[in-house]
């Protein structure tokens, strides 16, 4: 985050206005209709009276001095003079105000965000100073589907706030409550001027408002690339009270979540696990049961090389409500990203996801039937045994020249993607370097990843 949006209340706030043009009026417009106190200087001449906003305030024809400006809390200077911009800004400054000087970020100490007034609900977009019109754009799209009475909502919330927080002292009960009021009827109600109606429909959710049963959601977070979010796994983020995260899971998928949920690391890598996996689900249950929405958060799919399975059986034998949400699981994102389809007519009738990290004294993989011919492989973990994984494919009766590929961080700005031939898959790891999350594939349709690249570097040249 470069910029932070703060919410200023504006009641008997002080607001100075330096400038007659149309940059000037522009700032002017946005206060009119608030409750701050409005001061206007157009030292370079008023407007047209045409061009005059009809509930401005009368403009003072001359610059502002200090006691001008004593007890300001914003300053917007919208001058050509050079000198006088310094000089004013100094002098405001001075004064304890906040400046902006229209259209020169390097001189301010705020920009104005494009803003979409709703009286009670205001939303800003800013992106630093350094593209307004793109800002602009992207309040238009979102005022589109923001309702005209949103206002009346938030003016009820407000009204009844006090209310609320005596009638439900819980603080968790108490944002269920604001939850369901906000999503239900109540809030359509009053979005529509119906307020009699919405505060009766508020009134009667805070008679039965009382601590929910915690509830654990399972929900896989995809490869890595935020846009692979299902839908349903990012409402439930944004629901979650406390997410309980892997290693896989970027920080650009937890920022999707809310920002006031407890976050908990337990991440494992191959031989490090931060936390034991009864450890994971003991946490799992003791949240859920202190009454909060419990996202467990997995790379791709959890019921793909996750243990989710695990997880769900352990919440089930502890009477914990439990739900899943799939994800986009490793193979299909990795594959699609690098251009290698999993199943061609002419290639690959089958494909088969398969770990190389067999759990310790466990069954080991049929690597007979996983040879076979037009077959596509996807090996997840297998980086470390890639050289053991190729020879014992080759053993069993695949060609040595089976082309392989390598995709480490699949969908993700930092992917990469290597090719070559299964006989060579050990060496073509060791020489990668990889650091991040990779996946083999083996087979046919590998060598569709190799022409991708002969096009991406192409369009590079």
């Amino acid at each position: 985050m470069r910029v932070f949006l703060a919410s200023i209340p504006l009641d008997a706030v002080k607001i100075v206005i330096i400038g007659g043009g149309e940059p000037a009026l522009a700032k002017l417009r946005l206060f009119l209709n608030t409750p701050a106190e409005v001061v206007w200087f157009a030292p370079d001449g008023a407007p047209p009276k045409i061009e005059t906003p009809l509930t401005a305030p009368e403009p003072l024809l001359r610059s502002p001095e200090a006691d001008d400006l004593a007890g300001a809390r914003l300053v917007f200077i919208a001058l050509d003079d050079a000198d006088e911009l310094v000089r004013l800004s100094a002098l405001a400054r001075a004064a304890g105000a906040q400046v902006n000087v229209v259209d020169k970020p390097h001189l301010s100490d705020f920009q104005t965000p494009a803003l979409i007034d709703r009286d009670e609900v205001v939303i800003g977009v800013a992106t630093g100073g350094s593209a307004p019109i793109l800002a602009r754009d992207i309040r238009t799209a979102i005022e589109g589907v923001l309702p005209a009475g949103l206002a009346n909502v938030a003016r009820l919330a407000r009204e009844l706030r006090d209310t609320v927080k005596a009638s439900v002292p819980d603080f968790m009960a108490r944002r269920r409550f604001w939850e369901k009021a906000f999503r239900g009827p109540a809030a359509t109600l009053a979005a529509e001027g119906r307020t009699a109606e919405a505060r009766r429909e508020m009134l009667r959710l805070l008679n039965v408002a009382a601590p929910e049963q915690g509830v654990v959601h399972i929900v896989g977070a995809g490869p890595g690339d935020p846009e692979l979010l299902t839908l349903k796994a990012l409402r439930v983020l944004q629901d979650a009270d406390v997410i309980i995260h892997d290693r896989l899971v970027p920080e650009a998928v937890l920022e999707r979540a809310r920002r006031d949920a407890k976050r908990l690391y337990v991440g494992k890598a191959r031989g490090e696990h931060s936390v034991p996996q009864d450890q994971i689900e003991a946490l799992m249950v003791a949240e859920a049961r202190a009454g909060h929405r419990v996202v467990r958060l997995k790379g791709g799919d959890p019921f793909v090389f996750g243990r989710g399975g695990e997880e769900l059986d352990a919440m089930r034998a502890a009477g914990v409500p439990v739900f899943v949400v799939p994800g986009v699981t490793a193979a299909l994102a990795c594959a699609a990203s690098a251009g290698i389809p999993l199943t061609h007519r002419d290639h690959a009738q089958a494909v088969t996801f398969v770990t190389a990290q067999a759990k310790p004294g466990g069954v080991e993989a049929d690597w007979t039937r996983l040879a076979g011919p037009n077959h596509t492989l996807a090996i997840y973990m297998g980086s470390d045994r890639a050289e053991e994984t190729a020879a014992r494919l080759i053993a069993a009766g695949r060609s040595p020249s089976t082309p392989v590929a390598i995709v480490e961080n699949g969908s993700r700005p930092d992917e990469r993607v290597l090719t070559g031939r299964l006989d060579g898959l050990g060496a073509l790891v060791r020489g990668a370097d990889l650091t991040g999350p990779a996946l083999l594939f083996v087979g046919e349709t590998a060598a569709f990843s190799a022409a991708q690249l002969d096009v991406r570097a192409e369009a590079a040249a």
